[in-house]
């Protein structure tokens, strides 16, 4: 069931002095702007406004999500902060003597809505700036970065040997769950962990035993790897089949108990855990052998391609992205374009899959910030990788002024001569603040790395630092004293 607002204060709160209630003066124009019904809408499409448990109270999920992606907390931190603190409770609207919501209902709500709350979210916090008239679209600028994925440096041998582990651990899992009891499967976790040692013992002599010599070592070991690797997809394949038959013969069995009116919630329970710990481990498989594949694809000499290389286990989607960084040179997950103005609002954003050209995706963010705010931007500057005379031409059918944006390669003598008047080369400076957004997003609004896996999760994940930053600064600019 759909609850907007939380409980009622409890008597002897009311009668506390004003001086105990005063917000701090962030959380109080924050908690001014987010009193709107319009931040209560994109959430009701995922709750039944009548039938089941009530639901955590929205103003209540909204404003702990703010403090959350403000003060970078964990879920457990932020729940545990938000119980021993008289002013974030009344920032949050929980009565003193009531509950904070526990940390699991909280990361629940997130993935349940997902992007598509959270895009919603955006849209009508630049709605309510817009008809408060404290948004500039005067001028733009856009700029990429990655969005890390929650993981580790991927390396062929360690992806082997944690497959191989995560195989025993789900073959484990099946048959406790009452499947494939009397398969036998060997467990190489061992093996696996043993050899991938072995891998890291190399890489620490190869100085005294010669790189190529110890090169030769490690791909010797990373093709051992990858063989016990497919014996154990050989063996987890023959304990699915028989696993499946164990799941379809207990569906069997508890339609006739229902049909008898004998239904039996323990047999039930032990029916999903195997159903889920089944399809976990087709998926496993299935991940598997594709780094097996581009295992011995390296093994060979030949670099796999990134759009369809695994890196991770829980994260498939992740991808190699290389962004010509001297720190890293390559990172490991989504593409995120982010569009700002002078006041560091943050006006139209976007995480895609792998890594796609900056151009293409220039005049669809013009298009999203002329529908949001009704006009089109004075000036529109970038970097060299969105510098192609045809995103040019788009921008300016799109009704924009002035278009800054340096060419790739090498210009020819009409874009030299535009390229080195004053004021393009003023707009390029202002354009060069966009680091300290990327900066500014990754220190303090979680874009450092997503904790939420998948790219539907990366994209709700960077949405909530972009809302959270777009409170903070439109807070600031519609308080009363902004414009003295």
């Amino acid at each position: 069931m759909f609850r907007t607002v939380g409980e009622q204060v409890s008597l002897w709160e009311a009668v506390l002095p004003a001086e105990l209630l005063r917000l701090p003066g962030e959380l109080a124009r924050v908690d001014e702007l987010l009193d709107d019904e319009a931040f209560i809408g994109p959430f009701e499409e995922f709750f039944d406004p009548r039938i089941g448990r009530p639901s955590t109270p929205m103003e209540v999920y909204l404003r702990l999500m703010f403090l959350k992606f403000r003060y970078r907390l964990g879920y457990e931190t932020l729940c545990r902060e938000v119980s021993d603190s008289f002013t974030w409770r009344r920032f949050c609207r929980i009565p003193f003597d009531g509950a904070v919501p526990h940390p699991t209902t909280l990361m629940k709500l997130t993935t349940r809505c997902g992007s598509t709350a959270v895009n919603g979210l955006n849209r009508a916090l630049l709605a309510k700036a817009v008809e408060a008239k404290v948004v500039r679209t005067s001028r733009v600028r856009a700029d990429t970065t990655v969005v890390p994925a929650n993981v580790s440096y991927p390396t062929d041998s360690g992806l082997l040997a944690k497959s191989v582990r995560r195989i025993g651990a789900n073959v484990k899992r099946i048959q406790a769950a009452g499947g494939a009891v009397r398969t036998k499967v060997r467990d190489r976790s061992r093996s696996a962990g043993t050899k991938a040692h072995g891998i890291a013992a190399r890489l620490r002599s190869r100085a005294q035993v010669g790189r190529d010599e110890a090169k030769a070592g490690v791909q010797k070991i990373t093709g051992e790897l990858a063989g016990l690797a497919q014996s154990a997809i050989k063996d987890a394949r023959k304990l699915l089949v028989n696993a499946r038959r164990a799941a379809n013969r207990a569906r069997t069995r508890a339609a006739e108990l229902a049909a008898a009116g004998m239904a039996d919630a323990a047999a039930g329970r032990r029916r999903g855990r195997l159903v889920r710990a089944v399809n976990d481990l087709t998926r496993l498989v299935e991940a598997t052998e594709r780094i097996i594949e581009q295992t011995r694809l390296r093994i060979r000499g030949v670099m796999p391609d990134g759009a369809t290389r695994v890196v991770s286990l829980h994260d498939p989607q992740a991808r190699p992205i290389a962004k010509g960084r001297l720190g890293k040179p390559v990172e490991f997950g989504y593409k995120a374009q982010f569009v700002d103005n002078d006041d560091g609002i943050v006006l139209d954003h976007n995480v895609e899959l792998g890594n796609p050209p900056d151009a293409p995706q220039r005049a669809p963010a013009i298009d999203r910030i002329i529908e949001q705010t009704g006009r089109a931007p004075r000036v529109v500057t970038a970097d060299r990788g969105y510098g192609e005379a045809g995103i040019d031409r788009q921008l300016v059918d799109r009704g924009v002024g002035n278009v800054v944006i340096p060419r790739k390669g090498q210009p020819g003598k009409a874009c030299r001569e535009v390229e080195h008047r004053p004021t393009f080369r003023r707009q390029v400076e202002w354009r060069t603040g966009c680091e300290g957004r990327v900066s500014s997003l990754k220190r303090q609004y979680g874009w450092d790395r997503t904790r939420i896996d998948s790219l539907e999760g990366a994209r709700t994940w960077a949405g909530q630092g972009v809302f959270t930053n777009n409170l903070v600064k439109i807070a600031t600019l519609a308080a009363p004293s902004a414009g003295k």
